[in-house]
C-alpha cells in the first residue's frame, strides 16, 4: 500500500492514455480465446451443454440489441442449443467485467464500525496502525475479506490480485483469511493471493520464514516485497530472498515499489536483473512504481524496453496526476499494465470502495481526459489491463471469451464511465452472481 501524496512530477496527463485502445489486441498469450474444446462447444453447441441466452442486450453500447449466447461458461458463436435458459437483458449495455490488479482485502474494515485514524507520515507509522487495527477487530480476516470481495463482485469485478500481510504480528492469518474468502467465492471471482511483507522482509525478523512457509503450503500464488532500499534498506538481501523463494516454489513475484528517483530506479534494475537470471519472465509484477512518472522520455523508453523484454508487469492505482503510470508509453514496449483499488477503508485511508468502474473514472479524472475514446480507454485498462497482469483471457464478449460481463443502463461506454450506473446484473462464467448491485451468492 502507499500513503497519499501530492508531490509533483513530470507527466503527460491526457496523452498518457493515447493509443491505449490497443490493449484489446496486445498480449496475445494472456488474452487467448477458448481452448480447442471450448471453441468446439461454442461453435457446435448441443443439448447436453450448459447454455444460457442473455436476450436483448447491447454489447459495448451498440445501437441495435442482440442476444449473447453462452455455452459452458464462454461466449458462443451461433444459435443457442434447444432448451437453453433465457435471461432478459432489457436493452441494457453489456460490458466486460473488470479486473482489480491490486487490492488489500485482509486490512479492510468494510462493513464494520467507523474507525478514526491518526496522523501518519511514513510507511512505518502506517504499519504500526495496521497492527493496532488488526488487534482491535472483532471480525476475523475471512469475514471482513469476504464482505469486501463479494461487494467487489456486485460492482462487476471478475478477478482480483489480493495482497495479504505476512508478518510476525499476524502470522499467516491474513493469507488464510483471504484464502477462505476465495474458497467461498470461487464460483464468482478468480483470485490470486500475494504473501505481502508490509513490515519489511529484512527489517522484521521472522518474516522470511513466514513467506517461505506460505509458499511451501501452496496457499499463495505470489511472493511480495516492499521498497528494498527506502524501507528495508537492504536491496540485494531482500530481492535475493524474495526471488529465491519464488524460484524454489514456482510462484510469482509482486513487489510494492514506492521509492522514487535513483532509489526506485536502482530497485527496478535489481528486479529486472533477477528476473532475467532466474528465467522468471512473465511471472514478475511491480506495483505502484512511483519512480517512473518523473523520468524523461528517453529514460522511460530505455527502462520500459527492458521491462518489456523480461515481460515484467506493472500496476497502478491512479493515486494522483503525478504518480499514475504512463500507461500508453509503457504499452508501446509491450509492458502489461493493470489498474487496482489498493486499500479499502483500512488504517491507511478512510476511502475506497473496491468498485473498479469508479477506479476507471478516477483514472480518467487524474489524467484529465475528456474525449469519448479516452474515456473508453480507461475502461479497457480496468477490464483488460488487469487481465493481462493476472494472465487471464480478455472477457471481450467475442466468441470463445469467458462469459464474464456486466449489464447496465446507459447510452454508451464513455457515459457509463462518467455516470457509474448501478450494475444491474453481473455474470461470471455464464451464471448471474449479482443483481441490482447486490451479490446473490
Amino acid at each position: 500500500m502507499q500513503p497519499s501524496s501530492s508531490s509533483s512530477g513530470a507527466l503527460s496527463r491526457r496523452t498518457m492514455l493515447a493509443g491505449a485502445a490497443a490493449l484489446a489486441g496486445t498480449t496475445a498469450a494472456m488474452a487467448a480465446t477458448a481452448t480447442s474444446a471450448h471453441a468446439s462447444a461454442a461453435a457446435h453447441p448441443d443439448r447436453h451443454a450448459k447454455a444460457v441466452v442473455f436476450r436483448n442486450v447491447r454489447p459495448f453500447g451498440a445501437a441495435k440489441p442482440t442476444d449473447l449466447v453462452v455455452v459452458d461458461g464462454r461466449i458462443a458463436n451461433g444459435p443457442a442449443p434447444r432448451g437453453a435458459k433465457v435471461v432478459e437483458g432489457g436493452g441494457r449495455i453489456a460490458l466486460p467485467s473488470l479486473v482489480d490488479a491490486h487490492i488489500h482485502p485482509d486490512k479492510t474494515t468494510w462493513g464494520g464500525s467507523w474507525v478514526s485514524r491518526r496522523p501518519a507520515s511514513s510507511i512505518a507509522d502506517y504499519v504500526a496502525q495496521d497492527v493496532e487495527l488488526f488487534k482491535a477487530q472483532r471480525r476475523p480476516v475471512a469475514e471482513r475479506a469476504y464482505g469486501l470481495m463479494s461487494h467487489a463482485v456486485a460492482r462487476g469485478t471478475r478477478a482480483m490480485r489480493a495482497h495479504a500481510d505476512v508478518a510476525p504480528a499476524y502470522g499467516l492469518a491474513g493469507v488464510e483469511g483471504v484464502a477462505e474468502a476465495r474458497r467461498r467465492l470461487r464460483h464468482a471471482l478468480d483470485v490470486q493471493i500475494v504473501a505481502f511483507p508490509q513490515h519489511g522482509v529484512i527489517r522484521t525478523p521472522g518474516t522470511a520464514a513466514l513467506l517461505e512457509r506460505a509458499a511451501r503450503e501452496g496457499t499463495i500464488d505470489m511472493i511480495g516485497g516492499i521498497d528494498p532500499i527506502g524501507f528495508d534498506q537492504a536491496l540485494d538481501a531482500q530481492l535475493d530472498l524474495v526471488f529465491g523463494i519464488a524460484d524454489r516454489h514456482g510462484v510469482g513475484v509482486d513487489i510494492h515499489l514506492h521509492d522514487r528517483g535513483e532509489k526506485g530506479i536502482k530497485a527496478m534494475r535489481g528486479i529486472i536483473d533477477r528476473t532475467r537470471a532466474l528465467s522468471l519472465a512473465g511471472k514478475v509484477t511491480v506495483s505502484h512504481v512511483f519512480c517512473l512518472p518523473g523520468l524523461s522520455d528517453r529514460e522511460l523508453g530505455s527502462l520500459a524496453a527492458d521491462l518489456g523484454a523480461q515481460d515484467i508487469a506493472l500496476t497502478t492505482v491512479a493515486p494522483s496526476d503525478s504518480l499514475v503510470l504512463p500507461i500508453a508509453r509503457l504499452r508501446e514496449h509491450g509492458v502489461r499494465v493493470g489498474l487496482g483499488s489498493d486499500g479499502v477503508r483500512d488504517s491507511w485511508s478512510p476511502f475506497g470502495n473496491a468498485d473498479m468502474l469508479h477506479r476507471a473514472q478516477l483514472l480518467g479524472w487524474v489524467t484529465d481526459v475528456r474525449l469519448d475514446e479516452e474515456l473508453s480507454d480507461c475502461y479497457r485498462v480496468a477490464a483488460h489491463g488487469g487481465a493481462d497482469v493476472m494472465g487471464l483471457a480478455h472477457a471481450d464478449l467475442t466468441p470463445g471469451a469467458p462469459a464474464d460481463f456486466v449489464l447496465v443502463r446507459g447510452e454508451c461506454l464513455p457515459q457509463v464511465v462518467v455516470d457509474m450506473p448501478q450494475r444491474d446484473m453481473v455474470v461470471h462464467g455464464g451464471a448471474v452472481v449479482a443483481r441490482n448491485g447486490e451479490f446473490v451468492g
